[in-house]
């Protein structure tokens, strides 16, 4: 039976490799390839993924915020990238550390335009987000002439890209809906670029658009959770290799009578003689209080372990009356065979939002294979 001596993230950057060429293979040679590392890329380990990215030749990274952007460029990441999220309180830093604004809406537009000229920059690049139909950030096809009429009257910033980005890609209900954004998308592009010298590069698909929509791929997508080990369907998910592998150990077991209760407000009754397990990660690690009460589990030595009662700040603890088991043993929460996706679904949720919830006062532990 496997030992543990703490709980930690395992990272497998061969599975990353394997994701990444995975995907490449989907595209044209010319197509370019930004890889979303935000969220501490989506829970594992920025720095170790944009470097291990870098090897493989990536041509942009995404970062949400720019804070996420200098830690990268402290660590010695040289790789162009994005800022998907910016705030005009950081636009002096993005231009320090040469990173590259999605301006989004007039004010972010003009505020840039400010900070570039009192900055003294010269073509300093920009990515332009227009919303076609996600609701979230952009401008809106209306903004096209105020747009340019706004970069003609400076030379302080170029436009590097125009993007958007798709609502339902992975939704074959929402094929009409996402057609409609590609061809918005299309529309407005060309209807930009004819007010420009030059052609910005065009990007809109996501991980799922590019498996489902090849015609949307246009001079550049954007992966994120695909990188990760994530398809968004049972298919696309047997293709791809999780990254991560989060374990943990057995700190004690108890042996508790019929009627016994486990845990905070006694949420658990034993309904005979039975023996729990408890495991040194809970809602301060990222297993949130929503898999408790039987609706999480893990694996221990291969067999599913229910969490039981509510989940702690540092603990769960798990039913393992029927397990072989002891003190020291390896507590599996997640990997390439008990999926994180499988785990998320059992709580009303998706695999983003369990990965990239787990804290970062778990061990990381990079593996290359």
């Amino acid at each position: 039976m496997p030992k543990a001596n703490e709980t930690v993230l395992e990272i497998d950057l061969g599975a990353l490799t394997h994701n990444f060429n995975y995907l490449k293979s989907k595209l044209q040679p010319s197509t370019k390839f930004l890889a979303v590392v935000k969220a501490f890329a989506y829970g594992s380990d920025s720095v170790a993924i944009a470097k291990h990215l870098e090897s493989l030749n990536v041509d942009y990274l995404a970062v949400a915020y720019a804070k996420e952007g200098v830690l990268l460029r402290d660590a010695g990441v040289t790789t162009p990238i994005l800022v998907l999220h910016p705030q005009p309180i950081n636009f002096k830093t993005l231009i320090e550390r040469c990173l590259e604004p999605s301006i989004y809406s007039a004010r972010i537009l003009n505020e840039f335009i400010s900070v570039a000229e009192d900055q003294s920059q010269k073509d300093y690049p920009i990515h332009v987000k227009f919303n076609t139909g996600l609701n979230r950030l952009g401008f809106g096809r209306n903004d096209v002439d105020y747009i340019a009429s706004q970069l003609n009257r400076t030379t302080s910033i170029k436009v590097k890209s125009l993007f958007s980005h798709l609502a339902a890609s992975e939704d074959k209900n929402e094929t009409d809906f996402t057609n409609n954004q590609i061809k918005s998308f299309k529309s407005i592009a060309e209807d930009f670029k004819s007010k420009l010298d030059y052609k910005p590069w065009l990007h809109l698909c996501n991980t799922s658009g590019i498996i489902n929509y090849p015609k949307g791929h246009l001079d550049m997508v954007r992966s994120g959770i695909g990188l990760y080990g994530f398809g968004n369907s049972v298919l696309e998910d047997q293709k791809l290799k999780p990254i991560a592998r989060l374990k943990s150990v057995i700190s004690q077991i108890h042996n508790i009578e019929k009627g016994e209760t486990v845990g905070y407000n006694r949420a658990y009754k034993a309904k005979g003689l039975e023996k729990t397990a408890t495991i040194p990660i809970g809602h301060a690690d990222g297993i949130t209080r929503v898999y408790g009460k039987e609706k999480g589990f893990v694996f221990i030595n291969g067999q599913k372990a229910p969490i039981i009662g509510n989940v702690c700040m540092d603990m769960i603890m798990v039913n393992v009356s029927d397990i072989d088991c002891s003190e020291g043993d390896e507590v599996i929460i997640f990997d390439g065979s008990h999926k994180a996706s499988n785990l998320a679904e059992s709580s009303g949720t998706i695999s983003y939002e369990i990965i990239t919830a787990i804290s970062q006062r778990v061990s990381r532990n990079i593996i290359s294979t």
